[in-house]
């Protein structure tokens, strides 16, 4: 039944507030504040999020059009875009970092596993990337990538079996992929997937010695000796199943212990990729199939770029860029919360298009997002990134 409650207050209501209050309080959020408290900077934050707004202007415009709604959307006593812009650059990102891993424990919680991952496994599966976000560095100067041009780094840990995103770390494009590992906690039993970019046969090793698993793929120019091989399963593309132990001095000094080598075939594309893991209990085929599973975090990150705004910021600062980008994964996490209570049969894209649409309207929820789905919609860049193995 419907409480008279715009959607927006409706869909913030599912927001654990005792829990944002102890992360607010822990970084002295609201400490100086009289009336535009770290809530309401979220909640301002938040609707530009869901209703698509390009601009930090063009969100003040919106939301200020509706001055006698600010108390009921949460957004406070009065919005401007000075307090508004103010509260990015100066109340801590940490905030609202803090915030993201509550809600992405509770998502993970709730959510449905996956139906299409089809392995055995009795752990966590993870994919770690990085995506890099362009930026102007004249704005931007402290996102120093390249001579003349700005960028930030957005590394992901990515809960297969979930899709949702349990790590995110941000830094400057000039980093390098590999460093963001050593911010990571590896799970017993869990594995780990990886591009090539991540060797680092010292840090693979803390994987190692933690008793987790990873997956990547090796180098052209891996230097190795051959222990012992294990016959291929040639009928599923398994060229050969090895034990090695590296021979390089720094690489076996790095990882002293024997690493397993499968060479597989990829028919559909008709490519030979060869991985490398500290798994030997696993079929062949389903550590090439690992890897294949690692295209979700792809299909992340092209999500996010397409429907959140992490691509154009509402400040300038490091510390606004990073409370926008956590904030962003807030509002993801909330709508896969939504998703999985209200069990609503449809595409995280179609929620966020019907309450792009909706967020000042008073319908239910629930009836709001389980009304009848077209089938003729299709969303903009549908097609579904190949399942390359790069």
């Amino acid at each position: 039944m419907n409480q008279g409650k715009y959607v927006f207050a409706q869909v913030v209501t599912f927001l654990p507030t005792r829990i944002f209050d102890r992360c607010s309080a822990q970084f002295d959020g609201d400490k100086w504040t009289k009336h535009f408290s770290c809530w309401n900077q979220m909640m301002c934050m938040m609707f530009g999020q869901l209703s698509g707004r390009e601009s930090l202007r063009d969100l003040l415009v919106t939301i200020s059009a509706h001055p006698n709604k600010y108390y009921h959307l949460g957004f406070g006593k009065n919005v401007s875009r000075t307090n508004l812009a103010r509260a990015n650059e100066q109340r801590d990102y940490k905030i609202y970092e803090a915030f993201a891993y509550e809600m992405i424990a509770i998502a993970r919680e709730c959510v449905i596993k996956e139906t299409d991952f089809i392995l055995a496994i009795a752990g966590n599966v993870y994919a770690f990337d990085s995506t890099t976000i362009d930026l102007c560095l004249n704005v931007f100067w402290w996102a120093n990538f390249r001579k003349a041009k700005g960028a930030i780094k957005v590394h992901t840990l990515f809960d297969i079996k979930t899709s949702i995103p349990t790590f995110i770390h941000i830094t400057e494009g000039a980093i390098h992929d590999v460093n963001a590992l050593d911010e990571l906690t590896y799970e017993a039993g869990g594995f780990y997937v990886m591009d090539k970019a991540y060797i680092d046969f010292g840090r693979l090793y803390i994987i190692h010695e933690a008793r987790a698993f990873f997956v990547t793929r090796a180098k052209d120019n891996l230097n190795f000796k051959r222990i012992s091989s294990s016959e291929p399963d040639k009928k599923n593309g398994i060229i050969c199943d090895q034990t090695i132990q590296l021979k390089g001095y720094y690489s076996l000094r790095s990882f002293p212990e024997n690493i397993r080598r499968i060479k597989y075939f990829d028919k559909e594309q008709q490519r030979t990729f060869v991985f490398l893991t500290n798994n030997f209990t696993q079929n062949a085929t389903d550590i090439a199939l690992l890897y294949k599973y690692r295209w979700k975090v792809e299909l992340f990150f092209k999500w996010i770029k397409q429907h959140l705004k992490i691509k154009s910021f509402w400040g300038t600062s490091i510390n606004a860029v990073k409370t926008q980008v956590y904030i962003a994964i807030i509002t993801y996490t909330l709508v896969a919360i939504i998703k999985s209570k209200l069990k609503i049969n449809r595409s995280t894209y179609e929620i966020l298009q019907i309450l792009s649409a909706s967020l000042f309207d008073k319908t239910h929820l629930k009836d709001l997002l389980q009304s009848p789905i077209c089938q003729d919609v299709k969303e903009q860049y549908s097609e579904q990134l190949k399942m390359d193995l790069n």
